[in-house]
């Protein structure tokens, strides 16, 4: 089915797509929402947890829906590195895991047709954090501003986040939902396994599937387990812009 009468499709689409002007025969408009960009967890109030997400992916994919003629708002974390520019309608800011939480559930009292969760949310936040004392002995520190390095050294409990992507269906009952997972470890089939894991567990439509474990480009995995792979990000990015749409057949 194509959407766009005379359209190339998928990784045949040109990199030009990313930049072409938004067409106004159009046959559908979404309103979507991209989140991009790196969470923290404080460690106290001037040290974070955080990880290596830039932000320009999440940040691109924005660019580009907004340059079709859709209507975005681009959550971006306050740690993103990328410095390109947000073309976004709307573009807000993030700073922790549930502050991320926060801002995703305040757009469920609006018209949303697509979520595209792209953002690096935090893994693990801190917990309880122990003084060692020369005789080996725990004893459980008190919440200060600034943790002392003069007290010597500390010992510090990390606990899992709550998965933001497995409460989106509620939130979001009738929007398209892809999801991000970035793998490590393993090959590119513990990658896409893994991926299936995440649309099961979660309900959503789809999952982009990246990192050294998948290797070079992208895997796009539908909640029917097709399979196509993205060699770069413009032809990612039309794909997405073709799940975003309900009457597009998964």
């Amino acid at each position: 089915m194509r959407l766009y009468p005379g359209r190339k499709t998928g990784a045949a689409a040109s990199e030009a797509s990313l930049t072409e002007p938004a067409a106004r025969n159009r046959l559908w408009f979404v309103n979507c929402v991209v989140t991009a960009g790196p969470t923290y967890e404080p460690l106290d109030q001037v040290r974070r947890l955080t990880n290596f997400s830039t932000g320009r992916l999440g940040t691109d994919l924005a660019n580009f829906l907004t340059a079709r003629g859709h209507q975005v708002t681009l959550l971006i974390g306050e740690m993103a590195t990328h410095a390109g520019e947000r073309r976004a309608e709307r573009v807000e800011s993030f700073s922790t895991t549930t502050d991320l939480r926060a801002k995703l559930k305040a757009l469920a009292s609006k018209r949303v047709d697509a979520v595209f969760h792209a953002a690096a949310v935090s893994d693990f936040t801190f917990g309880k954090i122990w003084l060692r004392a020369p005789s080996g002995e725990l004893a459980e520190c008190q919440s200060a501003k600034k943790l002392s390095t003069r007290e010597g050294q500390l010992l510090v409990e990390l606990t899992p986040t709550a998965k933001i992507l497995a409460e989106l269906r509620g939130w979001f009952p009738r929007a398209r939902l892809v999801g991000w997972k970035f793998e490590a470890d393993g090959g590119r089939a513990d990658a896409l396994s893994a991926g299936k894991r995440q649309i099961a567990e979660a309900h959503t439509d789809a999952c982009v599937i990246n990192g050294p474990a998948y290797g070079e480009g992208f895997g796009v995995l539908l909640s029917n387990h097709k399979v196509a792979h993205m060699p770069r990000a413009p032809a990612l990015f039309v794909t997405l812009e073709k799940i975003g749409h309900r009457e597009f057949p998964l």
